[in-house]
């Protein structure tokens, strides 16, 4: 049987108390949902910037986020409902918490650019510009540091990177046709 793995996993004493590599991908998943959330946001926004207020912007961005990481946070707590059949303790509840609602740091850069809108510093349609190029920057570092730790020789990494960018477009691509429509 072939593997892709060329070397051993990492034993679990490596990792570093109180990060729990399930923990971390939790988190890496919910941030990257909360990213192409925010970056369908914006693209709709710039299709429509032209006499945006960015307080509209900001507001808009800020409950569509907000809505989705509420979504996200009862999702996990349905979730474990039905799979455990009763309510997560506090412990369960404070990570779920913290994992759903940590995915928030997505739209500090963001927000920061509708800002200097606001102030006349930049143009909405720069900021949401700018905001959209800070988006995708994130997801391909996001991508870049998990495919630089998988197992694999170079050219292998490479290839996963790869597909990582081809779906992470066709997300971005689909989110502006549907804009057009």
């Amino acid at each position: 049987m072939t593997s892709f793995t060329e070397e051993p996993p990492v034993p679990e004493s490596a990792v570093p108390e109180g990060a729990v590599p399930e923990q971390r991908a939790e988190r890496l998943k919910e941030r990257i949902y909360i990213t192409f959330t925010a970056l369908a946001v914006v693209l709709a926004l710039s299709s429509h910037a032209i006499g945006l207020d960015p307080g509209q912007a900001a507001l808009t961005l800020l409950i569509s986020v907000g809505g989705a990481v509420l979504a996200v946070f009862c999702a996990d707590v349905v979730a474990h409902i039905a799979v455990h059949r009763v309510l997560p303790t506090a412990a369960e509840m404070r990570h779920m918490f913290a994992v759903s609602f940590g995915a928030l740091g997505v739209i500090v850069l963001p927000m920061i650019f509708i800002g200097l809108a606001a102030l006349g510093h930049w143009s909405i349609e720069g900021s949401l510009r700018a905001t959209v190029i800070a988006l995708i920057a994130s997801l391909a570092v996001i991508g870049f540091l998990a495919v630089r730790r998988v197992r694999l020789s170079w050219w292998k990494r490479l290839i996963v990177l790869l597909l990582e960018v081809a779906l992470g477009l066709a997300v971005v691509g689909l989110e502006l046709l549907a804009h057009t429509l």
